[in-house]
């Protein structure tokens, strides 16, 4: 499993800059991410706590989206036989890779959801997406007049040709 990180981070001060810079880091390098959120048992409103940092997740790790939160205590051992499912399920969705014709039914479901909009008064039309790799996956779409594609739909498809 060298190729997933589990990063430790205090849950009473969650997410500081140098837990930023070790995730970042670990994503640039082409690691799975799991976020172990340690000293579980030193928090009294959990609920609250969780929610707080599961948002702050998503804002500050927006690089990293869906990567597991494992609420654990090291001291008390609480959770701790959560972590390496967490693991698992992270090395196994890397190392996965889909049907070029399952991706391309999910493209034409997603774009008949939230069709991308016009550039210069035209349609760009996402004809056709992609795995290129595993480790981190890697999908390539295809369409007419990328260069218009928003941002978020380059982050979404990856890289667009």
């Amino acid at each position: 499993f060298a190729e997933v990180v589990v990063l430790v981070i205090d849950a009473a001060i969650p997410f500081e800059k140098q837990d930023l810079q070790i995730a970042d880091l670990v994503l640039r390098e082409g690691r799975a991410l799991v976020i172990a959120v340690n000293k579980w048992d030193a928090i009294e409103d959990k609920d609250t706590a969780a929610l707080r940092i599961k948002e702050a997740a998503r804002d500050h790790l927006a690089q990293a989206p869906g990567a597991p939160l494992v609420f654990l205590s090291a001291l008390t051992g609480r959770n701790i036989e959560k972590l390496m499912p967490a693991v698992i399920s992270v090395y196994i969705d890397w190392n996965a890779r889909v049907k070029t014709h399952d991706l391309n039914e999910w493209l034409k479901t997603a774009t008949e959801r939230h069709p991308p909009p016009a550039a210069r008064g035209r349609r760009i039309k996402l004809r056709y997406i992609a795995q290129t790799k595993t480790r981190p996956p890697t999908f390539v779409a295809q369409c007419t007049n990328a260069p218009e594609l928003p941002a978020s739909y380059r982050r979404l498809f990856g890289r667009v040709t």
